[in-house]
């Protein structure tokens, strides 16, 4: 226990440095734009993060950026896969006319909140618009009375650019992203597009920032995923090609906020969220609770009964299946231009990670292992039979 609380020390007098930084890594990291199957500006730019950090970079064919930081256990090292998805979601335009650019979904976008919102056209160039939005005195009704939002694909975006110059740099197919800067809210609060995922790619730096000071017997690929919003292809070809030894996916969850049923929410800023469920291996889970209780650091369960709906799906029956968890951070209004997240919960992420993998050795493995039910069975019929 002495060891232990050494450690817990050393990371915290190591963190007052890494915090000074983590608001202006994700304030990159979020205001970048990077749609599913486009996430080239955020692989550019971790690639600069992650240098210093891991003692291999390597990119994908499909995209993945995979960092590498090695153990110093014996060879061959065991493999911990740590996953992180990094697009996010976005808008494609579907009609140039009259100076004015139709929208439609690429992935993930809601009709209901884009109306009047700034947005980017990457056209030609990045040219800065407006959703525009019918004024309430004269928008459309239903026969009781009601107010109808229009869906996203009958929404056009104002350039303030004549007709002849809208057609020049616009082509039907461009990408529409959010342009929503980071905005500091109170008590460490942030909140901005794409916290969904990159909340959980700053924990990922975070964690490999305090491992600096830290030795792991372990090899670490820390995986900045593509494609997730679309079908986890990214995580699906990068478990295939690692074939680790374990997996930690790291995604967001929905926090209390109102209209929200708090069945379903987690507090913001109180910690984040390890779920339980069929999509996760369970021994895995428990040692990570029971990790998070030594070291004080909340965490919170999440029952989730099928479809996680995350990488941690694929990765789990990658291969000949891979033990594999999930950690969520909590996020206030998903999937929306000023999604909110607290910097607290994505430091305790990146601690309580970086503290697992520092105590990971040989014989970890052998605690998750399933035939050591059918061995403790087999031991308890014997008993019987005596």
């Amino acid at each position: 226990m002495a060891v232990l609380q050494m450690a817990v020390l050393q990371m915290a007098a190591h963190q007052g440095k890494i915090l000074m930084n983590l608001k202006k890594h994700l304030q990159k990291l979020t205001e970048l734009h990077s749609p599913s199957g486009h996430e080239g500006n955020v692989r550019s730019y971790l690639r600069d993060a992650w240098a210093k950090l891991v003692d291999d970079l390597q990119v994908s064919a499909l995209g993945n950026l995979i960092g590498v930081k090695y153990g110093t256990g014996k060879k061959p090292r065991r493999r911990i896969m740590l996953c992180a998805h990094m697009d996010e979601i976005a808008m494609i335009v579907a009609e140039v006319r009259d100076g004015y650019v139709r929208l439609n979904d690429l992935v993930g976008s809601d009709g209901r909140i884009m109306q009047a919102k700034s947005v980017i056209v990457h056209g030609k160039r990045p040219l800065t618009g407006v959703v525009a939005a019918v004024p309430p005195h004269i928008s459309n009704t239903t026969g009781d009375g009601k107010k109808v939002y229009p869906e996203l694909s009958d929404q056009w975006v104002d350039l303030g650019l004549p007709a002849e110059e809208v057609m020049e740099l616009v082509s039907v197919g461009d990408l529409v992203t959010m342009d929503a800067p980071l905005l500091e809210l109170k008590n460490g609060f942030v909140a901005g597009k794409a916290m969904d995922n990159r909340a959980s790619v700053a924990a990922v730096s975070y964690c490999l920032e305090l491992l600096q000071k830290r030795t792991h017997w372990w090899d670490i690929y820390a995986v900045a995923s593509v494609q997730e919003e679309v079908g986890y292809y990214g995580a699906i070809t990068a478990a295939h090609a690692i074939n680790p030894d374990l997996a930690i996916t790291l995604d967001v969850t929905f926090a209390k906020q109102p209209g929200v049923n708090d069945d379903f929410t987690q507090e913001l800023g109180k910690g984040a969220v390890i779920c339980v469920g069929p999509n996760f291996h369970q021994r895995f889970v428990d040692e990570v609770l029971t990790l998070s209780k030594q070291i004080e650091i909340p965490l919170h369960v999440e029952p989730l009964p099928g479809k996680s709906g995350t990488d941690a799906w694929a990765i789990q029956v990658a291969q000949q299946g891979i033990p594999t968890i999930l950690l969520s951070i909590p996020i206030r209004n998903m999937h929306t231009p000023v999604e909110t997240v607290s910097l607290k919960d994505i430091k305790r992420t990146g601690r309580l990670i970086a503290e697992l993998i520092s105590q990971l050795d040989d014989e970890f493995l052998e605690k998750l292992r399933w035939q050591r039910e059918k061995k403790e069975s087999s031991e308890d019929e014997n008993d019987d039979d005596e």
